[in-house]
């Protein structure tokens, strides 16, 4: 039989105890899901202990499968909510987070500006460090040009903040957004005033440095992303939130996660060779460490 959400819900409806909105029938459905869902994880422990000894599983599963679903719908009906649009609006999500953006799909942002006013499609960072151990200083060359000012760790202790243009350039080559970056590079898209204004403006600066020291302060809690290689839902949706206004929402989570990790990766390897340079690619979504021959490093940091 072929059900589509919508028929399920208004069938499920048939069957709800209580009135729809009424407090003690929407209690009911709450406390039937948290039940239901418990049934499921005895079923599974039973199937852990016994094996194949314990033959129904399946049969059980959909079974206990059906009857969260049906307490799912009820809760839906209780509060007006649509069923199917839930389940569109969660597969939206699902694949914005652990799907890459279409690379059929992925258009630059800047692709109908002016040559001028484009973001470099291929560029090389070089960053160098000077100054004492404990207080050093650190300049960015970008293909031999002096890039931004001097920077320091801006802290008491140092703990290596001055790499974090990286980030920066992660953001710019995987996500192909950095209105820090145009700035610097003086790439602004002043032809288009709201562009300019909106996109390239002081706002979407701050947001973007404030998202840079918001990444820094998380990934120091887990070893600047050593071995990590999924990031918490909670620190993305707060990249997509803090941007919703911005063209980069069109991004999914899991281009920010790719530009994130790939911005330590190649910050640990800063970090282990005093500086370096950096290639960024925005065609190939690239953010490689070059050794000494200029050629994609096999990072140490790892």
């Amino acid at each position: 039989m072929d059900l589509k959400f919508d028929e399920y819900q208004k069938l499920a409806l048939q069957t709800l105890q209580g009135a729809p909105g009424e407090e003690k029938s929407i209690l009911i459905a709450l406390l039937g899901l948290a039940g239901e869902t418990g049934e499921l994880l005895t079923l599974y422990k039973k199937f852990l202990r016994d094996g194949a000894a314990y033959e129904p599983i399946r049969e059980r599963l959909a079974e206990e499968l059906g009857d969260v679903m049906w307490y799912v719908s009820s809760i839906s009906s209780h509060f007006k909510l649509d069923l199917a649009d839930i389940a569109h609006e969660n597969i939206r999500k699902t694949q914005s987070r652990w799907l890459p953006s279409d690379p059929e799909g992925y258009i630059s942002f800047d692709e109908a500006s002016p040559e001028s006013e484009r973001l470099p499609r291929l560029f090389t960072a070089e960053f160098r460090n000077s100054g004492p151990l404990h207080r050093k200083q650190l300049e960015v060359y970008v293909d031999g040009q002096k890039f931004g000012s001097t920077l320091t760790d801006n802290s008491y202790k140092g703990d290596d903040y001055r790499y974090h243009d990286v980030l920066h350039l992660a953001f710019a080559a995987i996500l192909g957004w950095s209105p820090v970056l145009r700035a610097l590079l003086q790439r602004k898209r002043k032809s288009d005033k709201i562009v300019d204004e909106v996109e390239d403006g002081g706002r979407a600066v701050a947001i973007e440095e404030g998202l840079a020291a918001l990444i820094f302060n998380y990934a120091q809690e887990h070893s600047l992303l050593l071995q990590v290689d999924r990031l918490d839902w909670r620190l993305l949706n707060t990249c997509r939130e803090m941007t919703t206004h911005l063209e980069v929402s069109k991004r999914s989570l899991h281009d920010w996660e790719e530009a994130i990790i790939a911005a330590f990766r190649v910050w640990r390897t800063m970090q282990l060779n005093d500086g370096g340079s950096v290639r960024c690619d925005l065609t190939a979504r690239r953010l490689d460490y070059l050794d000494a021959a200029n050629k994609p490093s096999i990072l140490a940091a790892e």
